[in-house]
């Protein structure tokens, strides 16, 4: 049934589709508040776990997408973007 059906491409599509969405927003807008603040949060003790934006980020270092911030705004060249990520595999690991 869930042949040929690659869920962690589709989760970064989504993201990526997210976060060009959030970039576009007007400042006023709560999300994109949220978005560009840094929280601080103290109490957790230990390794913390990755953020949103670190793994997006991440992602779109291994696509060797520099700029994406001023890509995100141009929405054809962000939507480019969104279909490498859908067929991007990721490095070779061994």
């Amino acid at each position: 049934m869930y042949k040929g059906l690659d869920i962690a491409a589709d989760i970064k599509e989504k993201r990526l589709e997210w976060i060009g969405h959030v970039v576009r927003m007007d400042q006023g807008r709560t999300v994109k508040k949220i978005f560009g603040s840094k929280l601080d949060i103290r109490g957790r003790r230990g390794r913390l776990g990755l953020r949103w934006l670190e793994d997006v980020e991440k992602d779109l270092w291994e696509m060797k997408v520099k700029r994406w911030g001023q890509k995100a705004v141009d929405r054809e060249e962000w939507a480019s973007i969104i279909m490498e990520a859908k067929f991007f595999r990721g490095p070779k690991s061994e």
